[in-house]
């Protein structure tokens, strides 16, 4: 943004913002806030937990925010997203049913069998 002084469009985008100069700079704002507690977050789960879980809740955000700026924000919702979050909900259930394929297996290979050979 530095360098192609996109900086300099913020107060001219914020004077014809249709919420108003003051809404638009609290929206600013608490978007940043909001993005660094985001982040903040993720690195914490990295070092807390894992960087699956992390990758996985990133992947989980990326259609809640699509959807949720369709519903706050009043946006459109074209064709391009749909197949976005199409793709983003079908990769997340693709991972969870190998998941849970995964873990059955292996409760299935460590229970003791039952059956005289």
């Amino acid at each position: 943004m530095l360098v192609n002084k996109d900086f300099q469009a913020i107060p001219r985008e914020a004077r014809h913002s249709e919420w108003g100069e003051s809404r638009y700079y609290v929206i600013l704002v608490w978007n940043a806030v909001v993005w660094q507690s985001f982040f903040l977050g993720t690195v914490g789960v990295i070092f807390c937990v894992n960087t699956l879980l992390a990758a996985i809740l990133i992947s989980v955000f990326i259609p809640v925010t699509e959807v949720l700026g369709v519903v706050f924000f009043k946006e459109n919702f074209s064709s391009e997203k749909g197949v976005a979050l199409a793709l983003s909900l079908w990769g997340l259930a693709s991972y969870c049913c190998g998941e849970y394929r995964q873990e059955k297996d292996k409760k299935d290979k460590a229970a003791p069998s039952n059956q005289v050979a």
